[in-house]
C-alpha cells in the first residue's frame, strides 16, 4: 500500500506533538535535548525514499519565504513566553547586567563573523555582513533550557535572566545589521545609504519598536486588569477546584497574544522593530499587577503555542539538512561556525560581564550558553527574500552548520553546566539575596474585582 507523503507528514507531527513532554522530561537525564532527537528524527525520515517534498531554501524561493514566515512567528512567541516570565521589576539597577550584553558582546559577535566570511570564506561585504547579523543574536526559541521559569518563581537566577532577557532585545538588535546587509549590496563605497541606514534602520526602528511595545502593553494590562479577576499567584495551586471558579478562563491566553500580535503589526507599520516592540510589550504587561495569576495562565499558553510550532520547526530543519542545505559547506565555513560557538561569543561574553558581580563560573555560563537558532534561520531568510545576496548557499550552509553544531553542543551541555554554576552558587550577583523578593515591591499591588 502507498502512503500518501501528506498524510504521513500529519502523522509525524502528530506523534511528535503527543511525545514532546514526556520525551524531554526522559532525554533531560541523559544530558540530550528535544531539538537534537526532532531535528535527528527529522533528517533521518526526509532521508528515506517516501516521497516527501524537499525542502531547500538554496534551490527554491518559495522555501525561504515558507522559512521567513515560520520562523517569524515562532520567535513572536518566543518572545512573548519570554517577556511574560520575566518577574524582575523593569529599571537601570535591576537590569544592569544586560546592556553590555547588547551593546559590547553583540557588536564584537557581528563584527568577528563577517570579518571570517570576508576573510576566511571570500564573502562580499554584504553577505559578510548579513553573516555575521544572523549569526549574533541568541534565539529565544531553543534556549528554553537556559531561560527563566513560568512567572511566580520568585527566585533570583541571574544567569538565566541575562540569558533570557538578552535573547529577547537582541532579536531587534540585530535587525540593523541585516538592513545594513542588505542596503549594502552592490554599493561599493560609503555615501547617502549609511546616513539613511543610521538614522532610520539604527535610530527610529529601534525607538519606535520599543514605543509601540510600551504603549499596547500598557494598553494591554488596562484592558485585562479593569476587566478581570486577579488572585495571587500562589493561589493557582491552592485550590482543588479551578473549573469551579467562573474568574478563570482560557481568555487570558486569547487576550494576550492578540495584543503582542498586535504590538508587532503595529510596529512594523510603523517602520519599527516587531520583535522589540513584542518583548517590550510582553514585559511591560508582565510589570503590571505582578502579583496576579493572570501572567501565569498567559505564559503557560503561550508557552503551548511555541511548542506545538517548535516541534513542526525542528522537523523542518531536519527536513533541510536532509536536502541538501549543507552541500556548500566548506572545512572553512565549519570552522566558522564552531568559532562562533567556542571562540568568538565566549570572549565577547565575557568582555561584556567583566564588571558583572557574578562569581567567573557564572560569568562563563552567560557568555558561553548563548544558543543560536530559529532566528538566525529568519534573518538569513528574511535577507534573501529583499536582496539579491552573492554565494547564497555558502551563507546556509555555514548558518545551518552552526545551528546544528549549537543544538548538539548546547543542548548537551547546557542542563549539566546550569546545575554546577547552581550548586556552586554562582548564579546570584555577590552580596544579593536569591529571593526576588528583594527586587519586588514591599506591598505589591493587589486588584480588586470591579463590581458587574
Amino acid at each position: 500500500m502507498e502512503i500518501d507523503p501528506r498524510i504521513l507528514m500529519f502523522v509525524v507531527f502528530g506523534v511528535g506533538l503527543t511525545l514532546a513532554v514526556m520525551l524531554e522530561r526522559w532525554l533531560a537525564r541523559y544530558w540530550l535535548s528535544l531539538p537534537i532527537l526532532y531535528v535527528a528524527v527529522g533528517f533521518v525520515i526526509w532521508s528515506l525514499p517516501l516521497g516527501l517534498p524537499h525542502f531547500n531554501p538554496t534551490v527554491d524561493g518559495f522555501d525561504a519565504i515558507t522559512l521567513e514566515y515560520a520562523t517569524e512567528f515562532i520567535v513572536i512567541a518566543s518572545l512573548m513566553a519570554a517577556g511574560i516570565a520575566i518577574d524582575r521589576p523593569v529599571s537601570w539597577l535591576n537590569w544592569r547586567q544586560i546592556w553590555p550584553l547588547l551593546l559590547i558582546a553583540m557588536p564584537l559577535t557581528i563584527g568577528a563573523v563577517a570579518l571570517l566570511g570576508w576573510w576566511a570564506l571570500g564573502l562580499a561585504p554584504a553577505s559578510a555582513i548579513l553573516l555575521g547579523a544572523a549569526l549574533a543574536p541568541t534565539d529565544p526559541v531553543l534556549a528554553r533550557s537556559v531561560q527563566v521559569g513560568p512567572p511566580g518563581e520568585d527566585q533570583r537566577h541571574d544567569v538565566r535572566f541575562s540569558l533570557t532577557v538578552e535573547a529577547g532585545l537582541n532579536d531587534g538588535f540585530a535587525f540593523p545589521f541585516t538592513y545594513l546587509a542588505i542596503a549594502a549590496v552592490g554599493m561599493t563605497a560609503l555615501g547617502g545609504w549609511t546616513i539613511e541606514w543610521g538614522w532610520l534602520d539604527l535610530g527610529w526602528r529601534i525607538l519606535a519598536g520599543c514605543a509601540v511595545g510600551w504603549a499596547v502593553g500598557r494598553v494591554g494590562a488596562w484592558y485585562v486588569f479593569e476587566r478581570e479577576a486577579d488572585a495571587p499567584i500562589k493561589e493557582i495551586d491552592e485550590e482543588d477546584d479551578l473549573a469551579a471558579q467562573p474568574s478563570y478562563s482560557t481568555s487570558e491566553g486569547l487576550i494576550v497574544l492578540g495584543t503582542l500580535l498586535l504590538a508587532y503589526g503595529l510596529a512594523e507599520m510603523a517602520e519599527g522593530y516587531g520583535f522589540l516592540a513584542v518583548f517590550v510589550g510582553a514585559v511591560t504587561a508582565r510589570q503590571r499587577e505582578n502579583r496576579s495569576r493572570y501572567h501565569k495562565i498567559s505564559h503557560h499558553f503561550i508557552d503551548q503555542i511555541e511548542q506545538i510550532v517548535l516541534v513542526a520547526v525542528l522537523f523542518g530543519f531536519g527536513a533541510m539538512l536532509a536536502s541538501g542545505v549543507l552541500a556548500a559547506l566548506t572545512w572553512q565555513a565549519a570552522l566558522v561556525g564552531l568559532a562562533l560557538i567556542f571562540v568568538i561569543r565566549p570572549i565577547a561574553g565575557l568582555l561584556a560581564e567583566l564588571r558583572s558581580g557574578l562569581p567567573m563560573i557564572g560569568k562563563l555560563a552567560v557568555a558561553f550558553l548563548g544558543v543560536r537558532g530559529m532566528g538566525s534561520i529568519y534573518y538569513l531568510a528574511y535577507g534573501q527574500n529583499h536582496a539579491d545576496f552573492e554565494q547564497v548557499d555558502l551563507l546556509w550552509a555555514t548558518v545551518s552548520f552552526a545551528i546544528l553544531a549549537s543544538i548538539v553542543v548546547h543542548g548537551v551541555v547546557s542542563g549539566p553546566f546550569i546545575r554546577h554554576v547552581e550548586n556552586r552558587r554562582a548564579h546570584i550577583h555577590a552580596g544579593q539575596d536569591s529571593s526576588m523578593a528583594s527586587l519586588s515591591p514591599d506591598e505589591p499591588h493587589r486588584h480588586r474585582r470591579r463590581s458587574a
